[in-house]
């Protein structure tokens, strides 16, 4: 089901990364921005353009990827997401073990 490709980390990850307006992005540089391969990136990209979150727009033979008003909205909503889980308190590992009865 392609709709539910958004919800992985690393392609989480690159539409986050698109919100920053303030740089160029390229494949390549998105990759890196979420830890992934060129390869990975990509294919996400291409799937994205496929769902209108994403365009790409020709410069030579580089593409730089912007997102639509349908993938800002997207991406907003998956930056709320990731707010609200780091708002988190850390779990401890040892919440869940009892201590003994002495």
């Amino acid at each position: 089901m392609p709709d539910s490709i958004i919800l992985r980390g690393k392609q989480a990850r690159i539409l986050i990364a698109l919100r920053d307006t303030s740089k160029d992005w390229y494949v390549g540089s998105l990759a890196k921005s979420a830890g992934t391969t060129y390869v990975h990136a990509c294919n996400f990209v291409k799937e994205c353009e496929k769902l209108g979150i994403t365009v790409g727009e020709r410069h030579g033979k580089t593409k730089i990827i912007r997102l639509t008003g349908k993938g800002e909205q997207i991406s907003g909503m998956l930056s709320s997401i990731y707010s609200l889980i780091s708002e988190q308190p850390p779990q401890n590992e040892e919440a869940g073990k009892q201590e003994p009865v002495v």
